[in-house]
């Protein structure tokens, strides 16, 4: 990893991609130390953050902050729009056009993060009033339509902030390395970091919770939990295929074997973060619209609770297979195995090496999909269990350690690519 970023920065090339990544990233983490508008800096300053949840630490910046609802909208938005390319036909036609039914979804996908956007910013805000805005005398002995300002402004402005940060993401997907989404959603996990690693420490110290040997097994566990992601991440099924041998012209060409990588994590953190952001949804809408019964189930639909657990476990089930029937086509992958000659050894051509291929897949998606949800499950168990609340657990790590490895990936990928170039100049 290391020898990478050293071999990478030694390119002048990758070098300046590493910088814009970082000034993307240092622009973002300052936007989310930016209060709204009307916020009072004193209950700012004695709010712990106690009742943050895992969501607004992986897709949400810092709390009332302009960028306080993160990349989560467009997250959301595009589970939606995956959702409806399936359910309608129009949009599945699009999406199969290639580069510009791509840019289509894309700005339709866009379209609807503004409008949930908008949703959410009005919920969050009218959350806030009791909360962190101005103190409750100067709003008293001020006119209507000043405080509501203040809170349209507020509203406004979470919203803007929204559409900055997605903005920020895709510059990061054109022109930085690897996914913008990704490396934002990491940027916001790391700032967290170091605070629950001091919470922690903290209860070690003070003898709340845990004690010194429960201390170093914890950190065990995560250490090995991300070892175990490591050896996961890098798992792949290799389905051997084999060319035949044409003529062209007077030149033999074909004949050579290879192979097809089915990756085991074929669906990658996004099952998780789906399965999140479709919890979450009903605590968005009870923000400014709170009747007993969404009341009740918002409280039933936590993770900590029994009920959350279960779903959540059973949506990260569903969402890897989902994810994976995008990523994967066996039908295309046999069609275009069969254009150009190849053939997987003791399978025929069409349809049987198609199922074949979508055997192999689906039984990988088996293997991640219980991946996903052992390792979502660690931080409930370790607070049902030694009743530990810290602000990382094995989701968290999950992401972290997906991320970097996807980073060092595409910086290798691109090393090699330009040491052919040269290979290929210099010959």
């Amino acid at each position: 990893m290391f020898s990478v970023l050293i071999n990478a920065w030694r390119v002048k090339d990758l070098r300046k991609k590493i910088l814009y990544m970082l000034l993307i990233v240092a622009i973002y983490r300052i936007g989310c130390h930016i209060y709204l508008p009307g916020i009072d800096p004193a209950a700012m300053a004695a709010y712990t953050g106690a009742d943050q949840n895992i969501a607004a630490a992986i897709l949400g910046g810092n709390y009332a902050t302009i960028f306080a609802m993160g990349i989560g909208p467009y997250i959301t938005a595009s589970i939606i729009m995956q959702l409806l390319t399936v359910a309608i036909p129009k949009l599945e036609q699009i999406q199969k056009e290639g580069e510009e039914g791509r840019k289509k979804i894309n700005q339709y996908t866009r379209v609807v993060a503004v409008a949930l956007a908008l949703l959410q910013a009005a919920g969050t805000v009218s959350s806030y009033r009791s909360m962190f805005m101005v103190n409750t005398n100067t709003i008293a002995n001020a006119a209507s339509w000043q405080v509501w300002l203040v809170y349209i402004t507020a509203t406004v402005t979470l919203v803007t902030g929204t559409i900055f940060v997605m903005w920020l993401s895709e510059l990061l997907t054109e022109r930085g390395i690897g996914n913008g989404s990704s490396i934002i959603i990491f940027s916001n996990i790391l700032s967290g970091f170091r605070g629950g690693v001091y919470t922690l420490l903290g209860q070690t110290l003070n003898g709340e919770v845990l004690g010194y040997v429960k201390l170093v097994a914890v950190v065990l566990l995560f250490v090995g939990i991300i070892a175990f992601v490591c050896l996961v991440q890098s798992g792949e099924r290799r389905i051997s295929v084999q060319y035949s041998k044409k003529m062209v012209g007077r030149q033999m060409y074909g004949g050579q074997s290879s192979f097809i990588p089915i990756k085991v994590n074929i669906a990658g953190v996004m099952s998780i973060i789906f399965a999140i952001s479709l919890l979450q949804f009903p605590s968005t809408i009870s923000q400014f619209w709170n009747p007993p019964f969404l009341q009740t189930l918002v409280e039933n639909l936590q993770m900590t609770s029994p009920i959350g657990a279960v779903l959540y476990m059973f949506l990260i089930f569903c969402f890897t297979f989902f994810y994976t029937s995008f990523a994967i086509n066996p039908i295309e992958m046999a069609e275009n195995m069969k254009k150009n000659g190849g053939f997987i050894p003791g399978i025929r051509p069409g349809k049987p090496t198609s199922d074949y291929i979508q055997k192999t897949v689906d039984r990988l998606s088996w293997i991640g999909a219980f991946f996903y949800m052992a390792i979502a499950l660690i931080p409930l168990v370790l607070q049902w269990t030694l009743k530990i609340t810290v602000g990382f657990g094995g989701t968290t790590l999950l992401i972290i350690t997906g991320v970097a490895l996807e980073i060092a990936k595409q910086l290798e990928s691109q090393l090699l690519m330009r040491h052919y170039d040269v290979k290929g100049f210099l010959d």
